[in-house]
């Protein structure tokens, strides 16, 4: 009898499968590929000279790096069902907090641990009132705005709104550059890295979609829905805190008014990436893409010097759209 034979691998077949594992070979990610590519033909025809610059692309990157890092953590909280309205204010109140005179008397060790601590209490904060106060988190999420805003304001002083980060260490962040790069987009890389290895390789990571996709179903299967909603809101503060950081690096300033309307460009990346309002679907790879469409656009409506007012009409219409195809495909999904 002639052994049976096996098929070897070809090429191709191992690349795609790579692909897929990485979020890009879904039909809706390579329609956002298709945008990019579109977006970047556009700059490279109205802006030749601006737009193609290594100082652009840096500024795009470093742009992206913000509202990115704060993306990742939208990314799990609305997978998991949710949606956190305060994700700006907090990252200002991080920022605030971080640079009083008393932190920054203590260094940048102190003043790094302080945002992360500020950020990951807020949203635990956030957490435990939706998960254990049952309240819908657009409400809770939505007064932690309110009240973020405000104490940041408190802190830096109405009059000023500001303070100046007099740490060269944490400056050092924006300006010190490896391979022309920024460390702070080595910093938003990390993030984004991390955040997929948790999504999509480890338990913590099915369980996020098992509580957006069915929270009684979640429930028998054994799962602590309360605690896991309170951890991701953990985690998006987390993130926030990581993005004050980032903010204050790039700004050199603590400020009540940093990451103004922050909320909903992350809310919206995470929108046209793909993942679903209700919860239970999404990836990293859409998120991201989706946040390198909005900074692209924001990019070109500077450099073509088009009006701030038009930029947000441009993004509204953007978001109707994705919201419109995401009803239309689970139309068409749906038995």
């Amino acid at each position: 009898m002639s052994e049976p034979t096996t098929k070897r691998p070809v090429a191709g077949s191992t690349v795609a499968s790579s692909v897929r594992r990485l979020g890009l070979g879904e039909m809706r990610h390579l329609g956002l590929l298709a945008a990019l590519a579109i977006l970047v033909v556009v700059g490279l025809v109205t802006r030749p000279d601006n737009f193609a610059t290594t100082s652009n692309l840096v500024s795009i990157l470093s742009l992206a790096a913000t509202i990115g890092v704060i993306t990742v953590g939208a990314t799990f909280v609305i997978i998991g069902g949710g949606i956190d309205l305060s994700v700006g204010a907090v990252m200002a109140l991080a920022s605030v907090w971080a640079t009083t005179v008393a932190t920054q008397e203590q260094g940048p060790l102190v003043m790094v641990i302080c945002a992360l601590s500020v950020g990951t209490t807020v949203g635990l904060i956030n957490g435990l009132l939706i998960a254990y106060g049952r309240l819908v988190p657009f409400i809770a999420t939505l007064a932690m705005l309110v009240a973020a805003r405000g104490l940041a304001q408190r802190m830096s002083d109405r009059k000023t709104q500001l303070i100046r980060v007099d740490n060269s260490a944490i400056v050092d962040l924006s300006t010190t550059r490896w391979l022309g790069i920024p460390l702070v987009v080595y910093i938003f890389a990390l993030v984004v890295v991390l955040g997929w290895i948790l999504l999509n390789r480890t338990t913590f990571g099915r369980r996020t979609y098992a509580v957006g996709g069915n929270v009684e179903a979640a429930r028998l299967a054994g799962i602590n829905v309360r605690r896991h909603t309170a951890v991701l809101y953990g985690l998006s503060g987390l993130c926030c805190g990581i993005a004050a950081i980032i903010i204050m690096a790039r700004t050199t300033t603590g400020s009540s008014t940093h990451g103004d309307l922050y909320e909903l460009d992350a809310i919206a990346a995470v929108i046209i990436g793909g993942t679903l309002l209700t919860g239970g679907r999404g990836t990293i790879v859409g998120s991201i893409l989706g946040l390198l469409i909005f900074t692209l656009i924001t990019n070109l409506f500077i450099l073509n010097g088009l009006n701030t007012s038009d930029q947000l009409i441009a993004k509204g219409l953007i978001i109707v759209v994705a919201v419109l195809l995401q009803r239309r495909n689970l139309k068409e999904r749906a038995p």
